[in-house]
């Protein structure tokens, strides 16, 4: 009975092996087949995983974006914030000192008066005649002469009368290439030489230790404060123990049609 039954348990095992064997053989020679089929079959039940998976990591991108946006734009936002505050803060202390002055004028008895002025119409501008000349419809005849100076918008000193006719005269503006002008800084006891560069431009020569801000403005020496030109921007060199300012005029000559003559 013993002998009988281990007989049956060999032949088990060979079976078992015989199975184990035919079926490496079957998968070894059809495996493209079975193993296409598994492909199948995987990318069928996973396929909803991974577009469940896509979608979700597209959110979480379109997420991430919008809060480093935002974070951007608040960033953005406080920086004009403080450079809003910094020029109010300009201002406000411009009109204290502007205030200041005023007061000082009215006691001292040299309060601001207008100067009688003369409307004269612009019969030439730059861009027709040349080196910066206006040519205006004033002359001897209304009291014209040379030096006076001439203003547009009232306030705003552009030139000077060159040469004088009867009923015509040419005014050179403070921004024609070489004209030199005397001029100080505001709010500051500051004089310095301005030297036209054409086209309504400015440079200016200064020692290296003196630095102008941008939108810092230079006037007429006087009680009278007249903006001749603002500051742009400053070029130095550290070879050079000077620097240059580079300055605009406030106004547009091309834009004009008539200025006044300080008569």
């Amino acid at each position: 009975m013993s002998y009988l039954l281990d007989k049956k348990i060999k032949q088990k095992k060979i079976f078992r092996i015989t199975l184990g064997v035919g079926a490496l053989l079957i998968l070894f020679f059809f495996r493209s087949g079975i193993f296409s089929g598994l492909s199948y079959i995987s990318q069928g039940v996973f396929h909803p995983v991974f577009l469940v998976g896509n979608d979700l990591g597209g959110k979480l991108k379109n997420l991430s974006s919008y809060f480093y946006s935002k974070n951007s734009l608040t960033l953005e936002n406080q920086d004009l914030k403080t450079k809003l505050l910094t020029e109010e803060m300009r201002i406000a202390n411009y009109n204290t000192l502007l205030a200041e002055n005023e007061n000082l004028k009215e006691i001292l008895g040299r309060k601001n008066s207008k100067s009688p002025m003369v409307l004269a119409a612009i019969l030439a501008k730059p861009n027709q005649s040349p080196y910066d000349i206006l040519t205006i419809d004033i002359g001897t005849a209304e009291g014209a002469t040379v030096g006076q100076i001439v203003f547009a918008l009232g306030n705003i000193p552009i030139g000077r009368i060159a040469e004088v006719y009867p009923n015509s005269s040419k005014v050179i503006l403070f921004s024609s290439a070489g004209e030199k002008t005397q001029v100080s800084v505001a709010g500051q006891n500051l004089f310095l030489e301005l030297v036209g560069r054409g086209g309504g431009n400015f440079e200016m020569i200064m020692p290296k230790d003196l630095t102008l801000e941008k939108g810092v403005q230079v006037v007429l020496p006087g009680i009278n404060s007249y903006v001749v030109a603002i500051n742009e921007t400053i070029i130095s060199d550290p070879r050079n123990p000077f620097t240059k300012a580079l300055l605009v005029s406030p106004v547009n000559i091309q834009n004009l049609k008539f200025v006044e003559v300080e008569i």
